[in-house]
């Protein structure tokens, strides 16, 4: 998987062991505003994900895409607002502890109880309540069959930068969103951009497929890419279609944009009550294991909506019902953020 540096020099901890008051797994957009309603109550926090960087999916699949339906950014950068959300998270001072998976959970539901959590590293995080946003859990990309030893010598499966491909020829393999949104990034960087899929529909919101057949980019339809070939890095690309006619392009970059495979990893195995690969929480974000909560696209209920900006208002409903486990004296409501100002 092809990453950046985190959007801000934030200090990662290299601590072995941490002891906090939320633990929150997952550092995307929903993690993140979680880390900073935590130290909006004054908890301390700790932010887990298996990822290298800040900002889960939004960083690793679409940074430069641009984000429409964020509440007060008529439009905004997926990289421009993983960055707000670290500023935002900043004061409440999170522990961030990147490039590890959890693994074992243990539980302890007693007046002082708490959790623990060991990572694959053998760090341990302690805990009096967690908050999962996972997201979709660990998710890796999926090859390119006609791909194999090319990875790092001109086949990527994310595009984290546009800027690094200006005056280049790219082709990127998919019908997708992150295909077109891509191709649509790359207008006006790229020498020239080829955008190729094994069929003639695509999945794509319609919007971004007819702004990219109206510009100069070549759509292949039923086709596949065959062969990438060159001496030390790809310089060229095979172009198979349905009907037996063979093309060839040349590339300096290909991107495969051929989706994702996605799955929770250990946490399957932790006994939370599971629909397919997502969570099932109540009003109040609460899983069936006491003090963990989840919020964000893992989570299931009737009526569920996968929006960024439904996951902040879940995991800032999460963490405030954490509150009486973290303090009992504590209110599930925390009074508004302009009080006293």
């Amino acid at each position: 998987m092809t990453t950046h540096a985190p959007p801000l020099a934030m200090p990662e901890s290299t601590a072995r062991e941490v002891e906090v008051d939320v633990l929150i797994v997952g550092a995307g957009p929903s993690g993140l505003y979680g880390a900073y309603y935590a130290g909006f109550r004054g908890w301390s926090v700790a932010v887990v994900d298996s990822l290298p960087e800040l900002g889960g999916q939004v960083s690793a699949l679409y940074p430069e895409k641009a984000i429409l339906d964020v509440a007060g950014f008529p439009t905004v950068k997926g990289r421009e607002l993983v960055e707000q959300l670290v500023r935002q998270a900043a004061p409440a001072r999170p522990t961030y502890l990147l490039d590890r998976t959890a693994t074992g959970l243990e539980i302890d539901d007693g007046d002082d109880g708490g959790l623990v959590m060991t990572m694959d590293d053998g760090s341990v995080v302690r805990a009096k309540a967690m908050v999962i946003t996972a997201g979709i859990g660990k998710f890796t990309a999926r090859p390119l069959p006609s791909g194999d030893g090319w990875e790092g010598r001109g086949l990527v499966f994310f595009v984290p930068s546009f800027t690094e491909y200006a005056d280049r020829d790219v082709v990127i393999v998919g019908g997708g969103d992150s295909a077109f949104d891509w191709a649509a990034g790359l207008d006006g960087i790229a020498r020239t951009i080829t955008v190729v899929h094994r069929r003639d529909r695509f999945r794509a919101h319609q919007a971004t497929v007819d702004a990219v057949l109206a510009s100069d980019t070549e759509v292949v339809t039923n086709a596949e890419v065959t062969a990438l070939r060159g001496d030390a890095v790809v310089e060229e690309v095979e172009i198979t279609t349905k009907a037996g006619d063979v093309l060839t392009r040349p590339a300096q970059a290909v991107v495969a944009a051929l989706g994702f495979v996605a799955d929770l990893g250990p946490m399957e195995a932790w006994g939370l009550d599971l629909d397919h690969r997502h969570i099932r929480v109540d009003s109040s974000m609460r899983t069936n294991l006491p003090r963990v909560f989840a919020a964000g696209d893992i989570t299931e209920y009737d009526g569920k909506v996968r929006l960024i900006a439904v996951g902040f208002g879940e995991v800032a409903t999460a963490v405030n019902n954490a509150a009486t486990l973290i303090d009992p004296a504590a209110h599930v409501f925390p009074g508004h953020s302009s009080d006293g100002s």
